[in-house]
């Protein structure tokens, strides 16, 4: 998601600007900046205060909470420990717990540090890639079409049309509130991405052939996003972006599942909900995360987990090694 993201915006910010990159994997770095420099500069850090001291805007997407915190509010190598501005913008683009990004947010803001924003986002790495994301924002819209009149808006809407569709954008207004959108968001696609691969597994198990299968659940009530987009049997769909059509390339890892229906779980019961769909998917998300079928792919890999077939004449050739690692996590 993160290369991707990065992509669209040193193709569409001015080429005279510089584009500050980190991350954990130093050779995914030095990839994007090989892959992408021909669009204008981009300089690799190694320490999130190194990028936002040169920086007026910092869009970061990692993978857990702790991450966040490292990346905020280290006092050392974290965005707290730059120089103060408070003027500077903040889109943490991670799924993570409400309550830790009301931490960060709130720190920085006491720390004159700038406005930082939750800013979780959804359409996968197909959209990432092609600049189409929906933007989950914990911040109000702005005040008028035309937001000159506030410099925060007004930068936010800019780096926002770097990244996604303006129709995809949805200002939930208060800080956290972006996050709590994307936990129930991905309480559904959780549960639906495994009972698609069930039912697919199933149908095609008594014999149907899984494009006529899956036309009739496209046309059919049982037609969902992940269906059309996370299709787990190779070859059914054309697409390049599709994951099962390579192999089951992250994509999103299957080990990643259990945050997400662990956050939705979480969140469930802090207002009194039952969470029983999320709760029975969860013990099969755990066994899958250390399936060898799954681990290290895409979560549509579940599919050859709960028994799944795969069509005559494919070969199933496992992980890559460097499928296993994050880019731009």
């Amino acid at each position: 998601m993160g290369y991707a993201m990065a992509s669209n915006i040193r193709q569409k910010i001015p080429k005279d600007s510089i584009l500050y990159v980190n991350d954990i994997n130093a050779t995914a770095c030095e990839r994007f900046k090989a892959q992408y420099s021909s669009h204008g500069p981009i300089e690799i850090v190694s320490t999130a205060r190194e990028a936002v001291e040169n920086a007026k805007v910092l869009i970061s997407i990692v993978p857990g909470a702790k991450d966040v915190k490292k990346v905020y509010l280290d006092e050392t190598t974290g965005v707290i420990a730059a120089k103060k501005d408070d003027q500077r913008l903040y889109l943490e683009c991670s799924t993570i717990d409400v309550q830790s990004t009301k931490e960060v947010g709130i720190k920085l803001k006491e720390s004159g540090m700038g406005t930082y924003i939750d800013t979780p986002v959804s359409g996968g790495v197909p959209a990432a890639e092609l600049g189409t994301l929906s933007m989950l924002i914990g911040h109000p819209p702005p005040p008028s079409p035309d937001s000159s009149s506030n410099p925060t808006s007004q930068l936010l809407s800019t780096v926002l049309s770097y990244l996604g569709t303006p129709s995809k954008f949805f200002y939930l207004n208060t800080l956290g509130a972006g996050l709590t959108a994307k936990i129930s968001n991905n309480y559904l696609s959780g549960t639906i991405l495994l009972a698609t691969a069930e039912a697919l597994a199933i149908g095609v198990s008594h014999g149907l052939d899984p494009a006529a299968l899956y036309s009739v659940i496209k046309h059919s009530t049982g037609q969902s996003w992940m269906c059309d987009h996370v299709m787990p049997i190779p070859n059914v769909q054309k697409e390049y972006w599709v994951p099962s059509n390579s192999g089951y390339k992250p994509g999103f890892k299957t080990q990643m599942m259990l945050k997400d229906l662990g956050l939705g779980v979480e969140s469930a019961r802090q207002v009194g909900v039952e969470p029983t769909m999320a709760q029975a998917a969860l013990g099969v998300w755990e066994k899958a995360s250390r399936d060898e079928r799954c681990v290290d792919r895409d979560g549509s890999s579940v599919y050859l987990h709960v028994g799944g077939k795969l069509p005559a004449g494919y070969e199933d050739k496992g992980v890559r090694k460097e499928d296993r690692e994050w880019e731009f996590s």
